[in-house]
């Protein structure tokens, strides 16, 4: 990238502007960005620096010294001026070395990168000045630039700060000339001349690939724009300057290379030089960027430097003066206009100036036309940078041209906000106002066409003798438009009407329906639809640079302009800008909205409530989306000023937006909002929702209907909360409207199809909130058809994308809850026989359906009945929900329904209750709480993989979340139910979850057993080992352990281990993680058995115990190889690490004899390579054990050696080897050792059986075991 070579105009503001949009959304960077109030790191820097010559010689210290460095600098980034006081002594400790005749290269080159990067950090322009540039640093500087190699990639920062400080020595008030001396030597020769030496030495820089181009081109300004240089150089260096560029290949990276220089070096040059030395090529080099077509190129920075050399070209033409007709702010004093408010007067602001200028007939070259005009485009282009920098030039321009002229530039910006102009346009656009408004030079008189500006066209909607303004040209007025007819009606008589600028309405237009006076000659707002453009393309939309430049351009005008003169304009913009604060899609538009809004209030002070709001809507609460749209919306809306607007804005735009997410959190505000407004509500807002329900624009239709629901709800509740009937806000018609939705749909065919995802799960939004509004439907037949669609959409499931199912899912079990609750209700407690089988027979049927996701959603319907319609069949759903939990061949897969199953099992004890002695056709009682408990036991074994992975975890962790609400129920109501028999196996495995390998599901089970544990009032009854459990998981502990952590579960887990309740279970599951892949979960979860083995290594007792249990669950567990394999891994350690050591003194000891049988059973007749390997682990780690033991581990060893796959024969010699190496004087004589390692070394295992079984019959003889004999496999008769 180019050099930053020109300090951008208003750089103050653009920080203060960046700061507050928030560049960096972390809360702690920023408050550590605050904490710099110095350069804390000197002493390391001075520390770093002295040792340079010490590290030169180590390429990895030299390498460390350079990278912490680099660390320590870019801290200071952001705050580079902390470094101004210690440059100095970095860039003499640094330049002693480069001018130290004696230091070697390699030195001075670690030298130079460490100048390099200072300069980046604190730039260039500061850092320079610090260089020595005497007469006599020339030729030094020159001749080591002459010395280096433009190829060597590893040292460019050298050739790049030698170029930057030969620039600052082209600075010195002396001729070149002066420096040459006697340019013919005593040989003849004649010597090149200090400038030619310099300029040729530049020009090569230019055309390389590395960051020396940019410096080069800053070299090339500084000497060609010298009093003795440009008289001789200037013309030349133009002309080749230009040749190049015409002839460059704008297609090749070597014709690239070669035009960004050249751009660069005629941009510095057009910057640097006086105008009347470059007037006289500026026409040529114009013409000559006309001829390479810059702007088609698709380099972005070959545009870029040809928009920055176009202004710099357009600067020369005209005249170096400041417009004096500019507009010039009189105070700026944020205490004034904070105090404004507070006094209730208007304060005496110094008046704003606006001069006449009395030069303005001075002729304009016919260039500047062309200048112009190119800028214009740039600000159009494709390319955030070309855009900035043709806005900047256009602000350059206009600070220099007449008043008229200036004027017309203004309105060809105003011209880029046209509908039919691209996002790349509106923007560009807003960045060039907001430059024109900070420098002055967007007049107040101009401020009406900035945010009301005109519109040629109108377009006229008509219909029954009544013209309606679409939304597109109407929006962001505050008047809601709205008409009994749908759109789909009216745009078949759109008529376009041009040149309409009467302030009267046409004739016939509706009094509800008319237009404030100055809408019809401006009607479209230039910034404020800018605030909220969005332009849908493809599954996204573009606009989000669109809204935060238009962000800036608010701001930029709170500071450039005095408050009377945006006082017209206020309204609007407040609420605009609150609008984008609360309810933009980006967090990084909302936080400029309210870095916008924040300023106006300060620098303005004419705000509505601007601090209260700020209060609320500071940069941070801002950051979270659901906060604004649901949180600080309310508040907001609650002044009145923005409550319209704000319900404005979510009915026209945001409920139709492309993205659900958006549109569902508008309906969600809506709701909140309607409180604030119930009357306007009921009478604009709902009317206008309905009549786009049947929009032809899925977003649009699914946005209105959500919005219908949540409006709808919101009105219900409040009329309830006044005493109201619902009537009060909803009308017959408008009810009659909300009970069609569905039969329009369903006449449709909407519900089908690509939309028919979005339809269902918005009407079944609107069927739950009509329901919970109680709205009059008992006994219509609308009923029927919503219960058809709710059925309809569990039969379906299976078709819809897995990304929408489950929200699907959950909309439509919410639905069929509220639905039933309403309207099957017959009396207070009793219910309608007939709807109860139809319903409940029919959902136990789909239970047995093939289809899983089927068995899903009606399993859940069945959860998700009232209580009223359970009762009496309440046995007959829950066999039914056991079956469909229960694992069958048939449906292994089907984890999901599983799933469904146990919560509808939890949810339907929650919602008939407990009652001991009661029925089980009614209530959860004594005769059927052992068939739940044993239901969701036997879902906690539910291990199912497949191509998903472990699958069946979905059901352990549904089921422990089933198990705790069963068990807190019954222990808060009839705790006499839960049995000592069952309380332990509830506890015994969720400890085994508790010490499992997947963190999610481990912190799930630790936090269920903590809750079960911690239960008061009553207490959860015969809990095992309650006192250690509660010394092990202190209350105290509850808040701050992190069991998604396994460095804090796993200590505590396996401290159950000393339980005997708890020991299998908890072994159990600490063999798998032990044994699993996972780094951290093995190193912690191996740690923390160690750390338990060393307690009881010397309790023969407490060893045996655990012994035992080890070798039961490696018994329980035989082919199971989720269990069985990470099991052998797990013995490989303890063995290795001695665990077992106490075992080692008897011979034939129980737990070896037990464990090698064991171990032959699992790999009898496998295949499975990791099984076997680990097996070899564990073989070998048992020739510790004395006896026969040890004579039959070798024995299956040698059996192994001569394995059919070579990869086991290689790992198991391999194994041995080292078994040797470590147990070799207990396993065999000593003579015989030598050759038993020579033979494991020195054979291939992995050739031919017969070639290796002979070397393994060897082995045998030489460790004194049986040789395995060859059994003939009987011959098939």
């Amino acid at each position: 990238m180019a050099l930053s070579d020109e300090p951008a105009a208003g750089a103050r503001e653009e920080e203060a502007m960046a700061a507050e949009e928030g560049a960096d959304p972390d809360p702690e960077a920023l408050a550590a960005r605050g904490a710099f109030d110095s350069f804390g790191e000197s002493s390391e820097t001075r520390e770093l620096l002295g040792h340079l010559r010490a590290v030169r010689g180590d390429p990895v210290a030299r390498e460390v010294a350079l990278e912490r460095f680099r660390v320590i600098m870019d801290k200071y980034q952001e705050q580079p001026h902390l470094l101004d006081p210690h440059l100095e002594w970095m860039l003499n400790m640094l330049l002693e070395i480069v001018q130290d005749k004696a230091s070697p290269s390699a030195l001075i080159h670690l030298a130079f990168k460490f100048l390099y990067i200072i300069t980046k950090v604190r730039g260039y322009k500061i850092f320079l000045r610090l260089f020595p540039h005497e007469v006599a640093d020339v030729q030094p500087v020159l001749d080591m630039l002459t010395d280096q190699n433009p190829k060597d990639h590893e040292t460019w920062e050298t050739r790049y700060m030698l170029l930057l400080w030969l620039s600052v020595t082209c600075l010195i008030p002396f001729d070149f000339s002066r420096l040459d001396g006697n340019l013919t030597t005593e040989s003849g020769s004649t010597q090149v001349p200090v400038m030619d030496r310099i300029l040729r030495i530049a020009e090569s820089y230019l055309v390389v690939s590395d960051k020396a181009r940019d410096a080069a081109a800053v070299l090339v300004s500084k000497l060609i724009t010298r009093p003795d240089v440009k008289q001789k150089k200037m013309a030349a260096f133009l002309e080749r300057s230009l040749c190049a560029l015409a002839h460059s290949s704008l297609q090749t990276l070597g014709g690239v290379v070669t035009a960004d220089g050249v751009l660069q070096a005629l941009a510095q040059i057009f910057k640097h030089g006086k105008r009347e030395d470059c007037l006289p090529y500026a026409t040529s080099v114009l013409k000559c960027l006309d001829n390479c077509r810059l702007s088609e190129s698709n380099q972005t920075l070959l545009r870029k430097l040809g928009v920055k050399l176009v202004q710099r070209l357009g600067l020369t033409f005209l005249k170096p003066q400041v417009a004096k007709w500019r507009y010039q702010r009189g105070c700026r004093s944020l205490a004034a206009n904070l105090t404004l408010p507070a006094q209730g007067q208007r304060a005496q602001t110094p008046q704003a100036v606006v001069t006449v200028d009395s030069d303005e007939d001075y002729d304009v070259p016919e260039e500047v036309e062309h200048v112009i005009g190119e800028l214009l485009a740039g600000v159009k282009d494709r390319d955030t940078v070309v855009r900035w920098s043709a806005a900047k030039g256009i602000g350059r321009m206009a600070g220099r041209l007449p008043r008229e002229l200036a004027d017309d530039v203004v309105g060809s910006v105003l011209d880029c906000f046209s509908f039919q102009e691209t996002n790349d346009a509106w923007h560009g656009g807003c960045l060039a106002l907001a430059e024109l408004g900070r420098r002055g030079l967007l007049l107040p008189s101009r401020l009406t066409d900035v945010y009301l500006q005109n519109c040629a066209t109108n377009t006229i909607i008509e219909s029954q003798n009544a013209f309606i303004i679409c939304k597109e040209v109407l929006y962001p007025l505050p008047v809601i438009w709205h008409s009994p007819f749908t759109e789909q009606a009216f745009w078949p008589k759109v008529r376009t009407v041009t040149g309409m600028v009467s302030r009267k309405p046409p004739s016939g237009l509706h009094p509800e329906k008319q237009l404030p006076p100055l809408c019809w000659s401006k009607s479209v707002a230039v910034i404020l639809k800018a605030l909220t453009y969005d332009e849908k393309r493809g599954a996204c939309s573009v606009g989000a640079n669109v809204r935060d430049a238009a962000c800036y351009v608010c701001w930029a005008f709170a500071r450039a302009y005095a408050p009377q003169e945006l006082r017209p304009f206020v309204g609007e913009i407040s609420s605009a800008l609150v609008i984008a604060t609360m309810f933009d899609r980006d967090v990084n538009c909302r936080r400029a909205a309210s870095a916008a809004f924040q300023e106006n209030v300060g620098r303005q002070g004419t705000f509505p409530h601007g601090i209260d709001i700020l209060t609320a809507a500071d940069y941070f609460a801002v950051g979270n989306r659901s906060n604004c749209f649901l949180a600080i919306s309310v508040f907001v809306a609650g002044f009145p000023e923005y409550t319209q607007p704000m319900i404005d804005h979510l009915v026209t735009m945001k409920i139709s937006h492309w993205d659900g997410v958006i549109r569902e959190l508008s309906a969600k505000a809506l709701h909140n909002l309607t409180r604030r407004a119930p009357e306007y509500s009921a009478s604009h807002v709902l009317p206008r929702l309905l009549s786009l329900t049947l929009s032809p624009d899925l977003h649009t239709r699914h946005g209105a209907i959500l919005a219908c629901a949540e409006v709808t709800h919101a009105l219900s509740r409040l009329a309830a909360e006044e005493g109201r009937p619902t009537a009060h806000y909803l009308d017959g018609k408008t009810v009659d409207g909300l009970k069609q939705i569905h039969h329009e749909l369903y006449g449709r065919q909407l519900y089908r199809g690509l939309g028919g995802e979005l339809m269902r799960q918005a009407v079944c939004v609107l069927i739950e909130k009509l329901s919970l509004s109680k709205m009059p439907f008992q006994g219509d037949t609308i009923i029927d058809g919503w219960h058809w669609l709710i059925n309809d959409t569990f039969r379906s499931l299976h078709l819809i994308s897995s990304h929408s199912r489950q929200q699907i899912k959950e909309v439509a079990v919410s639905a069929l809850t509220a639905l039933c609750s309403e309207y099957h209700l017959v009396e207070p407690g009793e219910r309608s026989p007939a709807t109860q089988d139809v319903l409940v027979l029919q959902y136990l049927a789909e239970l047995r359906s093939p289809e899983e996701m089927t068995r899903c959603g009606f399993s859940l319907a069945l959860g998700a009945l009232p209580d009223f319609l359970l009762k009496g069949r309440l046995q007959q759903v829950l066999t039914g929900l056991r079956a469909v939990a229960s694992i069958s061949p048939e449906d292994l897969n089907f984890a999901e329904s599983r799933r469904d199953a146990v919560k509808a099992i939890s949810r339907i004890c929650q919602t008939v209750g407990v009652k001991a002695e009661g029925s089980p056709d009614e209530v959860v009682c004594k005769v059927n709480v052992p068939q739940i408990y044993s239901t969701l036991l036997s879902c906690m074994r539910d291990y199912t993989t497949d191509s998903r992975g472990d699958v069946g975890a979905w059901v352990r962790e549904a089921t422990m979340t089933s198990l705790m609400e069963l068990t807190l129920l019954l222990g808060k109501t009839e705790p006499g139910l839960i049995g000592a028999d069952i309380c332990e196996q509830v506890l015994c495995c969720l400890a085994q979850q508790a010490s499992e390998k997947i963190d999610r599901f481990r912190a799930h089970a630790g936090k269920v057993f903590i809750a079960l544990l911690h239960l008061d009032n009553p207490p959860i009854p015969h809990v095992p080992h309650r006192v250690e459990l509660e010394t092990i998981f202190p209350r105290s502990d509850v808040a701050t352990v992190n069991w998604n952590a396994p460095s804090q579960a796993f200590p505590r887990v396996t401290q159950l281990l000393g339980l005997p309740t708890y020991r299998y279970h908890v072994l159990l599951g600490l063999v798998v993680s032990v044994g699993g892949l996972t780094e951290s979960t093995v190193r912690y979860s191996t740690q923390s058995l160690f750390a338990y083995m060393k307690q009881i290594q010397g309790d023969v007792q407490a060893m045996a115990a655990f012994s035992g249990t080890l070798l039961q669950v490696f018994q329980d567990n035989l082919s199971n190889d989720r269990v069985s394999v990470p099991l052998l891994k797990t013995l490989d350690q303890m063995l290795a690490n001695g665990c077992f050591d106490i075992f080692t003194v008897e011979e034939n000891h129980p737990f070896a004899v037990k464990l090698l049988a064991l171990c032959k059973e699992e790999i009898k007749k496998s295949k499975d390579i990791q099984k076997l390997r680990s097996s070899i682990a564990v073989f070998c780690g048992m020739i510790q054990f004395p006896g026969d033991v040890r004579k039959k581990v070798l024995v299956q060893l040698s059996l192994l050696l001569c394995h059919p796959f070579p990869i086991i024969r290689k790992a198991t010699a391999s194994q041995v080897y080292e078994m040797v190496l470590t147990y070799g004087d207990e396993v065999m004589d000593a003579a015989a050792l030598d050759e038993v390692l020579a033979v494991l070394g020195d054979t291939a295992w992995d050739a031919e059986l017969q070639v290796v079984r002979g070397q393994r019959n060897r082995l045998c003889d030489l460790l004194q075991v049986p040789r395995p004999q060859m059994v003939s496999k009987p011959r098939p008769c």
